[in-house]
Order: structure tokens, then sequence, then C-alpha cells
């Protein structure tokens, strides 16, 4: 409004091709208030796209059965007979197998039709004719088809495959892959069954949250803690809608704790004592443990002194049989040298 007051001023002083230009000028810059957004080009559009679905595609990955993934399959070689995971290379002798299977799709074969990258019209292609790379991660070879070349790799199930028990990789070991049921930590097939025995158990020996003294209602079982309603809030990690509150500490779903088979840490310190043990009523066990502790508790002494008067008995028990043993030894003697004079008498007669 100014600008335009002050044109008109000027317009009124004979200036009318500056009142004009003046008035040109605030109109651009009502325009540029009030100017739409632009609308989004085609490539723009295939970008967002394509960065939707790579982000899509790691949040599935984690929900992925590896158990019957391709990439992990059995796989026995056709040179030593080891069993294995699906391999492009024998993890023993190094061989190469005969019929290779896709780590995506998991076929054997590719057929005439197909969107296969080496075109091979009326023949159907096996063994190596059929794969066309070899995956860093899973370790397994990929077939020429257009897609498992150009999706497996970002959707490869054994990206970040370690061991949580061993430490060991896909590189490492000959053996499949497989995810704890609790946890959804990747072991190896050695460490599978171990593991998931012990895995409900919390670093605690209470149910009580981490950070009061009330009861801990949600558990996280990588992190094995408790939290209660109040601390399972976190402002880092936020909680989908439907779904468990996320851990606090590394953002797994939680789960209720009466929903759970857990339990709590117990220390067991020294050996337990066997009181259906006879020969050894006295000390409270085999070891003496309990007794022991027992005693020092009453402040009495008298343990102490058992255990010294046994050491004494054990001495004199020992004493008495090198006595024994070197009174064998000159009987010994005697009556080698009574033969040898009997001998002696026998040749000068």
């Amino acid at each position: 409004m100014l600008l335009f007051s002050f044109s008109c001023f000027r317009a009124l002083s004979g200036q009318a091709g500056r009142c004009h230009v003046t008035w040109a000028w605030t109109s651009d810059v009502i325009k540029k208030q009030k100017k739409m957004p632009k609308k989004k080009t085609g490539a723009r559009k295939k970008a967002e796209n394509r960065k939707e679905r790579e982000k899509q595609t790691r949040a599935n990955r984690e929900h992925v059965d590896v158990a019957k993934h391709p990439c992990n399959f059995n796989m026995d070689c056709d040179k030593c007979q080891r069993k294995q995971k699906n391999r492009a290379f024998c993890y023993f002798c190094n061989a190469v197998q005969k019929l290779p299977v896709c780590a995506q799709c998991g076929k054997t074969k590719c057929m005439k039709a197909s969107d296969c990258v080496i075109k091979h019209p009326g023949i159907h292609t096996t063994g190596m004719a059929m794969v066309g790379a070899v995956c860093d991660f899973c370790e397994a070879w990929v077939c020429h088809g257009r897609k498992c070349l150009s999706t497996h790799a970002c959707a490869c199930p054994l990206t970040d495959a370690e061991c949580i028990e061993c430490d060991r990789g896909v590189w490492d070991h000959g053996g499949r892959i497989f995810r704890c049921s609790f946890c959804h930590n990747f072991l190896c097939e050695d460490d599978q069954f171990e593991h998931q025995a012990s895995c409900q158990v919390l670093q605690a020996e209470t149910f009580k949250c981490v950070s009061c003294n009330r009861l801990g209602q949600h558990s996280c079982l990588r992190c094995k803690a408790c939290y209660c309603d109040d601390h399972a809030k976190s402002k880092v990690f936020k909680q989908e809608k439907g779904k468990a509150p996320p851990c606090p500490k590394c953002g797994h779903e939680t789960q209720e704790t009466k929903d759970l088979s857990m339990s709590t840490r117990t220390l067991k310190f020294g050996r337990q004592a066997g009181a259906d043990d006879d020969d050894d009523e006295d000390y409270g066990g085999a070891s003496g443990y309990d007794a022991y502790w027992k005693n020092l508790a009453a402040g009495g002494g008298g343990q102490q002194g058992n255990y010294g008067e046994d050491e004494d008995y054990d001495e004199e028990e020992d004493d008495e049989e090198e006595e024994e043993e070197e009174e064998e030894d000159e009987d010994e003697e005697e009556e080698a040298s009574e033969s040898l004079a009997e001998l002696k008498l026998d040749g000068t007669s």
C-alpha cells in the first residue's frame, strides 16, 4: 500500500510511466506470495518411489523367514558329500556344484521365456550357463534374471548375519544361519539350541523395572531387562499404533512379561552341600563349604581345629607307611644275604 500511494503521488506530479512500472512491481510481489508449489517431475516421482521401496525392503528384511529362504537352503556337495548351506563353492573342498541354486528365486533351471540378461531363445539353461553373479553376503549364486540381479543384493536376509554367540559370519563357518525365536538375533547352526534354551533369562535377580522399583510389565528379550509402563516410553524410538512399545535402550519391540516364560538370574558360589552324603555329613558336603561358612558366621573355630586334626592324622599315617616300607626293605636284604651265605658254604664243601 505504501508503494502504491507513493506511485500515485508521483503520478499526480506528471510521471504516469513511473506509476505504471511501480504498480507492475507490486503486482509481481502479490503473485509470488500466492504462487502454488511446482508440480513434481517424472524423475522426481521415480526417485521418491525408489527411496520408499528401498525403505520398505529394509524394513521387511527382518521379517523374512531365514530358514526357508533360497540363500539358506541345505546343500550336499557333489564331490565331498558334506552337508552345508547353499554356496557358490563348497566350504570344505571349494568345488563348484553341477546344479547351482539361485539365492533369490531358488530355481536350478532357466526357462526359455524369462527376463534374462543373457538371452537364450529356445534353450533351457542349467549349471554355470544359468548363473549371473555371486552374492557377497550369503555367498550363493544368483541367476542371470534381471529381477534377481537387481533386487537380491538389497533384499538379502543375510546381509548382517553374524552369530550372537560366537560372532561368526557366513564366510566363517559352513553351516546354515537361523534366527532366535525370542530375541530375533542371528544364530549359527552350532549354537541355535543352546542359545534358545537360555534366552528367556533376565540379567537381574528380580522382575523389577531397571529404572525404578516397580514391577516390570514389559520385557526386552535383547537387552534382557524389564520396564514399567512409564519407563517403557521412549523419546528416541516412536511407538507404532497397535504395537507394543519399543525398548528404550535398543528399539526392539518389547513383549509383556506375563506372556513369557521369563526367569531371573541366579548366582551360586562354591559347590552345593550334599545333605544326603553319609561320608561328609560332618562337613556339610564334599568340599565342606557349608560348614566352613556357618562356622565363620557363628564365630567359632571348631571346624578349623577339625581340619588341623585331620592334617596331623594324615601325616601320622604317612610316617607309619614309610616305616613299614623301610622294614620290608631291610627284611628283603637280610633274606638275600642269608641265601648268598648258604651258596658259599655249599661251594666250599
